[in-house]
């Protein structure tokens, strides 16, 4: 099992689909033009409206900079580091207004697929209970993949502000933090294609956070 990593600063930054931001898109599975995962990190330079997404099924959360207001339909959501991933409908109309300048943001979209994303606990293990699975990381550290036993199965050193995403999930993976960070160590990521099993349904209706 060999994952892939990839550092957000080496991916091409590239236009918004409404052309008023600038995105770099570090995974979509199975193909970059026809995919049911993506994961990408947005710089945010001023207050815009997002590109709408119908069909699609979008996540949130704040890497750098003071935050944002994030007006969904008619609900305003206010996001800052450290915050909960926000989960919400890519056909609603979105605008972002910006706090205190630019911000750098993750985003996960999932279309035809279930998953979700959720804050590193740092050194705590996670359980994706899905097809594939990514951390995408705050600070530096080092990623520990193991069996349902528990046994590790390998481990690599992550660079700050990386995806590293494994097209086949481990049972359970932990990451532990070279320094503790200042918000958070990083964000767990999942997706499964297809519609969700009964139980995930369940577990995200209690705590969306849940993947």
């Amino acid at each position: 099992m060999t994952p892939l990593l990839v550092r957000a600063d080496d991916a091409p930054p590239q236009p918004w689909r409404n052309g008023l931001g600038r995105t770099r898109e570090l995974l979509a599975r199975p193909a970059p033009a026809d995919w049911w995962v993506r994961v990408s990190v947005a710089d945010i330079e001023r207050d815009a409206p997002f590109s709408a997404f119908p069909g699609v099924e979008r996540w949130f959360a704040v890497l750098k900079g003071a935050g944002v207001d994030l007006h969904v339909g008619a609900a305003v959501h206010r996001l800052v580091r450290g915050d909960a991933p926000l989960r919400f409908d890519g056909a609603q109309p979105a605008r972002c207004r910006l706090l205190d300048g630019p911000t750098r943001d993750l985003n996960l979209m999932l279309r035809g697929a279930w998953g979700g994303m959720v804050v590193v606990d740092d050194e705590l293990p996670w359980r994706p209970h899905a097809a594939t699975c990514g951390l995408f990381s705050a600070v530096s550290g080092r990623c520990t993949w193991r069996d349902d036993d528990g046994a590790v199965l390998d481990a690599a050193d992550v660079p700050p502000y990386a995806l590293l995403w494994f097209d086949g999930a481990p049972p359970q993976l932990e990451f532990r933090a070279a320094e503790r960070p200042a918000a958070v160590a990083g964000w767990w990521l999942s997706a499964s294609p297809g519609s969700a099993p009964a139980l995930a349904s369940a577990a995200a209706a209690a705590d969306p956070r849940i993947p």
